[in-house]
């Protein structure tokens, strides 16, 4: 598979407390990357011990290393170089390790804690021993669910808007920012081959690819065959629905057999998986065409990866956001129909934002995890970004469900019916959030809702402490990339210091175990709170980059629909955001397409130029 070039990273700054959706707490900066210094001395004579999938003959987006070798050499190589501290255990060392968790014990417990701390660092030791790939779940499994909550079991048939009646432009550059829908009226009205459609989509991200660094790798031969796959079925009359033919791109966290995976990560630039993520699947056997791995902030984090900064199409002087970088830039830029990202904490609405497209966070517990990088196990989601309200529908109708893998997976129905009035529905808003921030885009939505028969009902969010449960995520991150943090190989990432993750990972080991059990106590009382909240509302429209809703929702697992609602000073994108309760998905897309059809704000692109 071909790669477009990446640059060199340029500088950067960090910012405070969240990362993973490039926010702090509710603020959302923009990041930029990080001069990357070279791996210490010793970290760089450690890994010359193993085989280096980054140098030696070839380049190295065209050498193959499969993902078992990539994880047996972090392994091995975070044996050999762990990061260990052999000293003895004194009663000195628990008095000082007390003021590092809040504990002041009397000299007589202390003295008692000696021996038996000498015997847990030994049983320390050999599960540090125990090799844990990313992939291997923990045996705790988060539940979003209420007490007494009970979730609908009747299936009723997808229903989406007709497709429109169109004529092929004679111009193709207008199917750049065509929806699913227009481009499957195409197809399956045979005006244009899916092989054409995909072709008119690879030249696309040949040519702004580079600029917004937005793509890792090419998937032109896989997307070439899908595509003539596709003609030939449909012109057999085995038309699959909306998506057969379809060119997308998934976030390069998601598996796809034989082509790498980096994560974003240069310890994983030559991963290579043996089979494909569960939505990769689903999205095949739907009709669609991958025709770009996409990139994603390092390990998840922002909108810095290996290869530089992804850029704003909007302003490509700017960051994309992040986690789902390139999902967001390529869809907003029409260089893929739509995209795959997936968001823990802020991944989805905020690039979603920046770049003016519409993403759909599903329920924690809706779409199958399986061969996706996993950061924080209770807390990771996968969900459509895309054009239109309409299309996000399309996509999650298609991926979403039990696979028999992601354990954490419900059987819950999603019945999509877009015939929907806001009259008849309990529309709740976060007037606190609204009123503070004073964003006259926001103000402006709530009006035109009003306008179209909403009777918006003011809430408040429960008021826990939200920063202080984020080591929940913290904690899951590091046991993800424990062998990045043990072995010393986190110098090879891309961002360094406080707030990038190789600094989160190493104050992540001091979280002690009791406290991680705790603040998910905490979530569990979140969780029963929102509940609570739901009881008097269908669903609740919130801003995007104020207020509270973001962190609670994520911790909680509630479905978000983001989308754009104007245009700020410097014409760049403001959005809005539509929550629901847990698996509600069809209720926030039917009414936000209502208030996205009535306002249009989807329909303007950003001027694409190469240079």
């Amino acid at each position: 598979m071909a790669s477009l070039n990446a640059k060199p990273p340029a500088k950067s700054r960090t910012t405070h407390r969240h990362r993973e959706g490039g926010r702090a707490s509710s603020r959302a900066p923009g990041f930029s990357n990080q001069p990357r210094d070279p791996p210490p001395a010793a970290a760089q004579k450690c890994l010359a011990k193993f085989h280096d999938p980054f140098h030696g003959s070839g380049s190295m987006r065209n050498r193959v290393f499969p993902a078992l070798c990539v994880q047996i050499w972090l392994a091995a190589a975070s044996l050999a170089c762990a990061q260990t501290n052999s000293g003895e255990i004194t009663r000195e060392t628990v008095i000082d390790a007390e003021k590092l968790f809040d504990l002041n014990f009397s000299e007589a417990k202390t003295g008692m804690l000696v021996g038996g701390l000498r015997e847990q660092r030994r049983t320390l030791e050999d599960i540090h021993k125990f090799p844990l790939s990313n992939s291997i779940p923990s045996a705790m499994l988060f539940n979003p669910l209420p007490v007494g909550m009970k979730f609908g079991t009747v299936r009723k048939k997808f229903r989406s808007s007709p497709l429109p009646a169109l004529k092929r432009p004679a111009d193709l550059e207008p199917l750049a920012f065509y929806s699913i829908s227009q481009l499957a009226s195409l197809i399956k009205s045979r005006q244009i081959s899916s092989e054409e459609l995909t072709r008119f989509y690879l030249d696309r991200l040949k040519k702004y690819g580079p600029k917004l660094l937005c793509v890792t790798t090419l998937t032109e031969d896989l997307a070439l065959e899908q595509a003539r796959r596709a003609d030939r079925e449909i012109a057999a009359g085995r038309y699959r629905g909306p998506l057969h033919g379809i060119p997308y791109g998934a976030k390069d966290l998601l598996a796809t057999q034989g082509i790498r995976t980096t994560w974003g990560s240069a310890p994983y630039t030559n991963q290579v998986f043996s089979s494909d993520a569960t939505v990769i699947k689903r999205l095949e056997e739907a009709g669609a065409v991958l025709v770009a791995k996409l990139t994603l902030g390092e390990l998840a984090m922002g909108d810095v990866w290996y290869g530089g900064q992804t850029r704003n199409p909007w302003n490509p002087r700017t960051g994309s956001s992040g986690s789902s970088a390139g999902p967001a830039a390529a869809t907003a830029g029409g260089l893929v129909v739509f995209a795959i990202g997936t968001e823990t904490h802020g991944s989805i609405v905020s690039p979603s934002t920046r770049c003016g497209v519409t993403g759909l966070r599903p329920t924690y517990g809706r779409v199958s995890r399986a061969g996706a990088m996993s950061l924080s196990a209770s807390m990771d989601k996968i969900g459509p970004m895309c054009r239109t309200v309409e299309d996000c529908a399309i996509v999650f109708n298609a991926i979403y469900g039990p696979d028999g893998l992601d354990q954490t997976v419900y059987d819950a129905p999603f019945n999509y019916d877009p015939r929907v009035k806001l009259k008849q529905l309990r529309i709740g808003y976060l007037a606190h959030d609204f009123e503070e921030a004073k964003r006259s885009n926001d103000l402006a939505a709530l009006a035109k809702l009003r306008e179209l028969g909403a009777e918006l009902i003011p809430v408040t969010l429960p008021h826990f402490p939200l920063n202080d449960i984020e080591i929940v995520l913290e904690v899951e991150a590091a046991a993800a990339f424990d062998d990045l943090t043990r072995g010393g190989l986190d110098d090879l990432m891309a961002r360094q210091g406080r707030g990038a993750w190789p600094g989160i990972f190493r104050q992540a080991r001091f979280v002690p175990a009791v406290e991680y059990i705790q603040a998910n106590r905490i979530r569990y009382l979140l969780i029963q709170e929102m509940a609570g909240t739901f009881e008097h509302v269908d669903v609740l429209v919130a801003p995007s980059s104020d207020g509270e809703s973001n962190q609670i929702t994520n911790q909680t697992g509630h479905p978000c629909l983001v989308l754009p609602d104007g245009f700020n000073r410097t014409g760049t994108p403001t959005s809005l955001c539509f929550i629901g309760n847990l698996f509600d998905e069809a209720r926030i897309l039917a009414v936000g397409k209502v208030y996205q059809d009535a306002t249009g704000f989807h329909l303007k692109h950003p001027a694409m130029t190469a240079d």
